[in-house]
């Protein structure tokens, strides 16, 4: 049978659906896969092919979740094909299935030896799709004239992420990543800021699917470990804020920035970096973070307002709905004719 979507995931280290507990330890990319399949699912015939899955298919929210042999064609033929993050898996896939569009869904900023591979992607007709305006352009920078079609779709929230009573705790900021996106920096400044707030404490939420050296724990931190969602959101509707104040690591998009905000807690982010001030609310939670009196201040800011109303907004544009209707726009375009890049944007 053909027509259809497949997402195809070569680089998650185990297997996943959306069946409860099946994301637990794995990141955003998969739980945004996931969330987007089983979105689509409604509209479209859906199949998400992973390399790591061994056993039998499993079902999930209407999406069918199958093995995939990175040496091998597609075991159905889909109208299109979307890769995430393997541009040789795409034009391997392209050439394999002639008649299917083939996507690379970009989550992260590819390495230097990518830049070789943009001339053949383009040549095969395969398409970039970024998960921010910001990424985009990066992208478009990273390859210049060999650039093929490059695109812009954000991650998305949950419909159902609003502020509620919860009472904030002024003394209490979160941070909720993996380590590698900048904890050392973000220990080094909040034992900065516990100086001038001592009662500060610093919740630390990890998802634990990498370890990093970040180096000595200061005092005030608190370790939650790998949290399920809605623990986690449970925390980001008590914390003060998401504490971020580092300028090593660059998110693409920033999922956790988004669902912090769409519950009314605010961010602390470098300005500038990556796609922050894209993502967060409102301007005002982007800062030079390095500076420490400009860090004060914020926080300052936010405990003066605290319980006055939500300290963030959501943004509507990152709804799930929203953008699962920009995901079947995007797969109805004729794939004879691909879009460019602008075709893809919100």
């Amino acid at each position: 049978m053909s027509g259809g979507i497949t997402f195809v995931d070569v680089l998650a280290p185990r297997a996943y659906s959306g069946a409860p507990g099946q994301l637990t330890g794995l990141g955003g990319t998969e739980a945004t896969l996931v969330r987007i399949a089983e979105s689509l699912a409604r509209r479209f015939r859906v199949t998400v092919r992973q390399s790591s899955r061994q056993g039998p298919d499993a079902q999930s929210g209407g999406v069918r979740y199958g093995g995939f042999n990175v040496k091998g064609p597609l075991l159905e033929a889909p109208g299109t094909i979307v890769v995430v993050n393997s541009w040789k898996v795409a034009m391997r896939l392209a050439r394999l299935h002639p008649g299917a569009r083939v996507i690379v869904w970009q989550h992260v900023f590819p390495g230097r030896h990518n830049r070789a591979l943009a001339p053949a992607l383009r040549a095969a007709g395969v398409e970039l799709l970024c998960v921010s305006v910001a990424h985009a352009n990066w992208m478009r920078g990273f390859l210049g004239a060999d650039a093929p079609a490059i695109g812009t779709i954000h991650n998305p929230i949950s419909d159902d992420l609003y502020p509620d009573d919860s009472p904030r705790d002024p003394d209490l900021v979160l941070f909720a990543s993996s380590p590698h996106k900048g904890l050392g920096q973000v220990f080094r400044r909040y034992e900065a800021l516990k100086e001038r707030v001592p009662s500060l404490r610093l919740l630390v939420a990890d998802p634990g699917y990498l370890a990093w050296p970040t180096g000595p724990v200061p005092d005030g931190v608190i370790p939650l470990g790998r949290l399920e969602q809605p623990e986690l959101i449970r925390w980001m509707r008590r914390a003060l804020c998401l504490f971020y104040p580092q300028d090593q690591f660059a998110e693409t998009f920033g999922l956790v920035i988004a669902e912090a905000n769409a519950v009314g807690c605010p961010a602390l982010l470098q300005r500038g970096l990556g796609a922050n001030d894209e993502v967060a609310s409102d301007p005002g939670q982007c800062i030079d973070t390095g500076n420490p009196d400009a860090v004060a201040a914020r926080i300052a800011d936010w405990r003066c307002d605290i319980g006055r109303r939500p300290l963030a907004t959501s943004r509507p544009e990152f709804r799930l709905s929203r953008v699962t209707g920009r995901w079947a726009a995007l797969l109805q375009t004729p794939a004879a004719r691909p879009p460019q890049g602008h075709a893809m944007q919100d």
